[in-house]
């Protein structure tokens, strides 16, 4: 019985990780705790959560109409298509299973 608690008074104490921190840890922490105290718990962070400009509308196109009379007939105008809203939430390679990411040599 004597001798564990012998053994526990002879051990020096080792100071704990945080004990004695550096300036630098110091300022990362308070970085840290500043940061997490602006973000709203639920909220989406980063430049992929940006609010989205809406896409523009398709118009439709419009026949060649005949000239009542005398003179040219108005032209015929080809629909323009619908583009897509910005930024595009796609990823680069997606659809293709796998390939056509060139990040990686060994993979084609």
């Amino acid at each position: 019985m004597l001798i564990p608690a012998l053994a526990t008074a002879q051990t020096p104490k080792v100071a704990g990780p945080n004990e004695h921190p550096s300036d630098v840890a110091r300022a990362k922490v308070a970085a840290a705790i500043a940061r997490r105290a602006t973000h709203v718990r639920g909220e989406a962070v980063g430049l992929d959560n940006r609010p989205v400009t809406p896409a523009p509308q398709a118009t439709p196109e419009t026949h060649a109409t005949p000239h009542p009379g005398e003179g040219p007939a108005t032209p015929a105008t080809p629909a323009t298509p619908a583009t897509p809203a910005s930024p595009s939430h796609r990823p680069d390679h997606a659809g293709q299973g796998g390939r056509g990411r060139s990040n990686n040599p060994r993979r084609p």
